[in-house]
């Protein structure tokens, strides 16, 4: 502001100077050129009513420069008073913040503390109700996979001491056959009872229960309502089954194995072979397959309890097994018998497991919607607490 004036000053002295030096040239100029001093008098009277114009607007000009001068001071002052009054207001405003964040924080931290002891409280109650439960539930949980891997190195161990000793064990059935079968020469009922103790024992070496994988002597309605009764039922799972006939006559084969003469031989081979035939035709008109109690495969297996007495047969009639499928029977000796009842087995092991997995799976969906419950109540608690 204050140089702003002192320019105005300056111009004010330019102005004088200038209306001064203009007024003596003319002067100057017409002294000169004028003839005589009557001349330059004239002149200068004639320019002094221009002298006296210029001095007059030369002294407004002083006069407005003057007025103009007060009024900057005054804007000055007035602007020195705003800057105080400004920087009153914004100490004020700084305190007031000041104090207001200090009042914040206060606040701010007793409401913090509050929920915090609040929040500590619900959670120790809701966690312990919450927590107690899947405690529970996870040791269950643990205790039956623990107890499904014991039972299954268990299974295991035993199936490797059964197919160890399987071979020792077949020979001994093959010898014991041959004796029982020259015992039991001429008796049918005997034979049959035999059979069905082989049958039974092979189901018990490949694992199976009584009662829980098979039954005995199970009665039934056939299709056209008569009294039918299998010797065994072999269940599978999702409540099959496949029925089991031991009851093969065996007296021509003993025979057979008896007679030193080749002719006699022959006539009681093919006896033996006859036996067979009818046998499996009876099987095949049981029709065991469409009774809907059973549920039963679409085939019976026919156990032929000794092991060269069936395969004499085939040797001397290969066209057996192709008679047996059609008539829905299979032919089965002791070998391939008890390799398909350890199949069974080894089906119900797996079956158990994939339940015992069903199961698993089922504790493990239940423990994981407990945690996601948890999960929520939890995201509750802190909506409440906001």
């Amino acid at each position: 502001m204050s140089e702003w004036l002192a320019l105005l000053d300056i111009n004010s002295v330019v102005i004088g100077s200038f209306g001064g030096l203009f007024i003596g040239l003319l002067i100057a100029v017409f002294v000169a050129k004028s003839a005589g001093r009557k001349a330059a008098i004239a002149e200068i009277e004639r320019l002094q009513p221009v002298n006296t114009a210029l001095e007059a607007d030369l002294a407004a000009r002083e006069e407005e420069l003057t007025g103009i001068q007060h009024s900057l001071a005054v804007a000055e002052t007035r602007l020195d008073e705003q800057k105080q009054h400004h920087q009153t207001e914004k100490a004020s405003l700084e305190a007031a913040e000041k104090r207001l964040t200090e009042s914040f924080e206060r606040l701010a931290g007793k409401v913090f503390d509050e929920r915090s002891k609040r929040f500590t409280e619900l959670s120790e109650k809701q966690l312990s109700g919450l927590l107690n439960p899947l405690t529970k539930d996870l040791e269950s949980f643990r205790d039956t996979v623990d107890k499904n891997s014991r039972e299954d190195i268990r299974q295991h161990a035993a199936l490797q001491e059964r197919l160890k000793h399987m071979e020792g064990l077949n020979e001994r059935l093959h010898e014991e056959a041959q004796n029982l079968t020259r015992a039991l020469t001429h008796d049918v009922k005997a034979q049959g009872n035999w059979g069905e103790q082989q049958l039974e024992r092979l189901l018990e070496l490949a694992g199976l229960v009584k009662g829980e994988h098979y039954y005995t002597q199970h009665s039934v309605s056939g299709a056209n309502g008569e009294r039918l009764q299998p010797d065994f039922v072999l269940q599978l799972p999702e409540n099959r089954s496949i029925i089991l006939d031991s009851k093969v006559s065996l007296t021509a084969w003993t025979r057979y194995q008896s007679e030193d003469d080749e002719a006699q031989r022959d006539t009681f081979l093919a006896e033996h072979v006859n036996s067979i035939r009818t046998h499996i035709s009876g099987l095949g008109k049981k029709n065991y397959p469409d009774v809907e109690e059973l549920n039963a495969l679409d085939f019976v297996l026919m156990f032929v309890p000794i092991e060269s007495a069936l395969i004499a047969a085939l040797q001397s009639d290969p066209t057996l097994p192709e008679y047996a499928l059609k008539h829905r029977v299979a032919l089965l000796s002791p070998a391939n018998f008890l390799a398909t009842v350890r199949t069974v087995a080894s089906v119900w092991r797996v079956h158990k497991q994939n339940t015992n997995a069903r199961d698993i799976a089922q504790r493990a969906g239940h423990l994981y919607d407990k945690f996601v419950g948890f999960t929520e109540n939890l995201k509750g608690v802190g909506m409440r607490l906001d």
